[in-house]
C-alpha cells in the first residue's frame, strides 16, 4: 500500500491578499485534496466514494471559503460550515436538495477530521465544526424555506443566515 506523506503547511501558508499568493494557496488546497483523497482510499473507501468526498471537499475549500470567503482554510470560525449549508450551497445551487447537502456535509466532516490528524484544526475546532455540520433540520427547514419564498421574502431568509462573513 502507498505510503501517504504528511501534509508539511503551516497555518500561514493558507493566508492571502494578492492574486499570486491566492493562487499558491489553491495549489496548496489541491496538494491536500490530493492527499485526503488517497488516505480515504488508505482507510477502506473505494475510489469512486472517496472521488466524491474529495470533489465535495473541494467545493467547499475553494469556491467557498477561498474564492468566496477569502478565509484561511485551517483557521476555521464559529459559523463557516453554517453559512455554508444553510445559505451559501442553497444560493449557489441549482435545485438545492438536502440530500446533496448531506453529502456535501459528510465530506466536509471528513475533510476536517483528516486536518485534525495533520494537526492543522485543533480538537476544540473539529468539535465545533462537526457540531455544524450536524444541524441538518435547521438546514432542511432553510432548503424548503428558500424554495418556498415569494416576492421580497429572501431580505428575511437572508438575513437569518447570511452567507457573507
Amino acid at each position: 500500500m502507498t505510503q501517504i506523506p504528511e501534509i508539511e503547511f503551516e497555518h500561514d501558508d493558507f493566508e492571502f491578499e494578492t492574486m499570486d499568493e491566492e493562487l499558491r494557496v489553491d495549489e496548496r488546497c489541491q496538494q491536500i485534496l490530493k492527499q485526503f483523497y488517497l488516505f480515504l482510499q488508505q482507510r477502506g473507501m473505494s475510489a469512486e466514494q472517496a472521488s466524491e468526498l474529495a470533489f465535495s471537499a473541494d467545493l467547499y475549500l475553494r469556491d467557498y471559503l477561498i474564492d468566496f470567503g477569502r478565509r484561511n482554510i485551517v483557521c476555521p470560525q464559529p459559523g463557516i460550515v453554517k453559512k455554508f449549508a444553510a445559505s451559501w450551497f442553497i444560493t449557489h445551487t441549482l435545485d438545492p436538495e438536502i440530500e446533496l447537502l448531506e453529502r456535501h456535509l459528510a465530506a466536509i466532516t471528513e475533510l476536517y477530521r483528516y486536518l485534525h490528524r495533520q494537526h492543522l484544526i485543533s480538537a476544540a475546532e473539529l468539535t465545533l465544526l462537526l457540531q455544524e455540520a450536524g444541524e441538518l433540520e435547521f438546514y432542511r427547514q432553510r432548503i424548503d424555506s428558500f424554495l418556498n419564498l415569494t416576492g421580497a421574502g429572501f431580505a428575511a431568509w437572508n438575513a437569518e443566515c447570511p452567507a457573507l462573513f
